[in-house]
């Protein structure tokens, strides 16, 4: 992202001049997600990412939210 200030030639200005460069951003990609588990035979409200939500589906939910911690044994 390039921070700039002035105001443009087109409006009148003397033109627009870089003032700093800001490195990006990356986050990860959260969700509030409601996920079956059937060793407990019921719902559980997990914050997680879209990549986390593929692994449960590969590995099951009570096995990797139990390697996670998110859930006691």
């Amino acid at each position: 992202m390039i921070h700039r200030r002035g105001m443009a030639k087109k409006k009148g200005g003397v033109g627009r001049h870089v003032t700093k460069n800001v490195s990006r951003m990356f986050n990860p990609n959260l969700r509030e997600q409601r996920v079956w588990v059937p060793e407990l035979k019921k719902f559980v409200r997990v914050k997680m990412t879209a990549r986390g939500l593929k692994t449960i589906n590969k590995n099951g939910a009570y096995v990797t939210l139990k390697k996670a911690g998110l859930i006691a044994a």
